[in-house]
């Protein structure tokens, strides 16, 4: 089996779950509902003819109309991978957790939680792992300003490029 066999294979399964597949895309992809991500990743992972037994990666991704998840999977026995993806809104991004699948899942969503500002239900840590705790709002985001000072500390820095221009003259 391959990565397009692997998404009508699911589209068969899951029907209307099924958003979206992009066969013309470099990498092809499948857009799945959100509502649906544990159910199609544990059939991907359980599946004799998939066995998904790998989330490679999780990605989150601001664009400016929505946030995205993206979910690479790697099958080690059948040795070919599948990439899925859910579509979230940008005011309130929240899908569940698939650590309930894969364990490595759980860091990967803290990050994406930590920088993108998506929440992931049934999480069982979803808490800051690269920011400070009290850290306003999420830097990754396009709409992210930074704060001139974090706890008294500027967090203005000098830029490099301007200081090369400046000792080139």
């Amino acid at each position: 089996m391959d990565a397009l066999a692997t998404y009508q294979a699911v589209k068969e399964r899951f029907g209307a779950k099924v958003l979206e597949i992009n066969e013309k895309a470099l990498d092809p992809f499948m857009v799945v509902d959100p509502s649906a991500i544990v159910e199609i990743c544990r059939f991907l992972r359980d599946h004799p003819e998939t066995a998904m037994n790998c989330l490679t990666n999780e990605i989150g991704v601001d664009y400016k109309d929505r946030i995205e998840v993206v979910y690479e999977l790697y099958s080690y026995p059948k040795r070919y991978g599948v990439t899925l993806k859910v579509k979230l809104p940008r005011d309130n991004p929240v899908v569940e957790t698939v650590e309930t699948v894969w364990k490595s899942a759980n860091w990967m969503e803290r990050e994406i939680f930590d920088l993108i500002g998506v929440t992931f239900q049934g999480h069982s840590d979803l808490r800051r792992i690269l920011m400070p705790e009290d850290w306003p709002g999420h830097p990754q985001r396009k709409d992210f300003v930074e704060p001139m000072e974090y706890h008294g500390i500027s967090t203005v820095r000098d830029s490099p490029i301007i200081r090369m221009e400046a000792d080139r003259k």
